[in-house]
């Protein structure tokens, strides 16, 4: 069996016992709920598209506001929300407001903000919107939560310059680490990146769910097998869009192995730069292969260049077999979609990879920090204004 099926399969005493209640299920779920978050979004669609035609039709410079997981959401839909919205997108994480908040608005100038929070609750999250709708009446803002009783969709709810969409209660991930609310909030936002052209999006989510289900067979048992050669290191490279997938990946090992396997990210091009000196032969490396020609040439070359260096214990490519990996995992669905779309999909492996991981680890995955330094929602901490 399937060693992601044989988890779901165990009893609920076993799944609570060994902190496998929410996890595995809330990996398994991810595409059936794609389809759920597409039919909000066109319930939505109308109403969406009067509250911004002003920002759309004027190219307001929108901000991707978001902490952690969900700061990579916004990092996985900037190019394509560039691309088809035709302005400027910039990724401004809400930790980053609230230090230097200033050096990041041009006064007097027209923005849309577009936060993306599992829960709506996080400190930063709140606490950013609450002061730009005391000090920056020029900014519209879209909540993307899964939470309906998040405090930032209930501000939304309170001002007429704010949109409030709250996903399916079965994407509210219940395990520390965000897994199925990653991936839909991504969905919302490529789906919101096509607002305006009317091409329809069916077709790609069924590409996009296609190859989901792939990586769920293939691969759990990919990385169910590469738990067991107990790396200490893990790096996930990828570039454009998949490189907020390599960040996310790293974070998901990072959260779930409660820091028992170090990880990092880079793009293709930036490895070279001096991080590719922290790989070694307990190194497993992972490159999210980029579906676009010129990008995959660039791929191609840092696997040939590792594999030939010799620097690291094993190589995974997602997107693709190439000549240079150990492992691949590539379905004709996967290859078809071009990378603005790929990061929902291929994160699944990062996730797996670090569900496996943490069990190998004896770790409980739906609560992997033994000791409470991180939690499921960011701790309430002082806000300065």
């Amino acid at each position: 069996m399937n060693p992601l099926s044989q988890l779901l399969n165990l009893s609920q005493p076993e799944k609570l016992e060994r902190g496998l209640l929410y996890t595995p299920a809330e990996i398994a779920q991810q595409p059936t709920t794609w389809p759920v978050t597409h039919r909000l979004f066109e319930e939505l669609r109308r109403d969406l598209a009067v509250f911004l035609r002003q920002a759309h039709e004027e190219r307001w410079p929108i901000y991707l506001i978001g902490a952690g997981t969900s700061d990579y959401a916004g990092r996985s839909v900037a190019n394509l929300l560039r691309r088809r919205w035709k302005c400027e997108v910039q990724v401004v994480p809400s930790t980053d407001l609230l230090t230097n908040g200033d050096d990041l608005m041009v006064p007097g100038l027209n923005y849309l903000w577009i936060s993306f929070s599992r829960s709506g609750d996080s400190p930063e999250g709140v606490a950013a919107l609450e002061q730009a709708l005391v000090n920056s009446p020029n900014v519209r803002h879209v909540i993307v939560s899964c939470n309906q009783n998040a405090q930032m969709a209930k501000l939304a709810h309170e001002h007429k310059n704010c949109f409030a969409a709250v996903l399916s209660d079965a994407v509210n991930d219940r395990s520390l680490a965000m897994t199925s609310s990653f991936t839909n909030m991504i969905l919302f936002g490529q789906e919101l990146a096509h607002l305006w052209d009317g091409t329809p999006f069916d077709k790609t989510l069924e590409c996009m769910v296609q190859a989901a289900e792939y990586l769920l067979r293939e691969g759990a048992e990919l990385a169910h097998n590469l738990a067991q050669q107990k790396y200490r290191t893990a790096c996930y490279v990828g570039a454009g869009s998949l490189s907020a997938t390599a960040r996310e990946s790293a974070l998901k090992m990072l959260e779930l192995t409660s820091g028992g396997i170090q990880t990092m990210y880079e793009t293709t091009l930036g490895l070279r730069h001096g991080p590719m000196s922290a790989l070694n032969m307990e190194t497993l490396f992972t490159l999210f292969l980029s579906t676009d020609p010129l990008r995959r040439k660039y791929d191609s070359d840092l696997l040939n260049e590792i594999r030939v260096k010799q620097i690291v214990r094993s190589i995974v490519t997602v997107g693709g077999m190439h000549d240079a990996s150990d492992c691949s995992l590539g379905c004709p669905a996967l290859e078809h979609l071009d990378d603005w779309y790929r990061p929902a999909v291929d994160v699944i492996f990062g996730q797996l990879l670090g569900l496996f991981t943490s069990i190998e680890l004896g770790l409980k995955p739906d609560s992997p920090s033994p000791r409470g330094i991180i939690n499921r929602v960011v701790e309430k901490f002082t806000i300065y204004a």
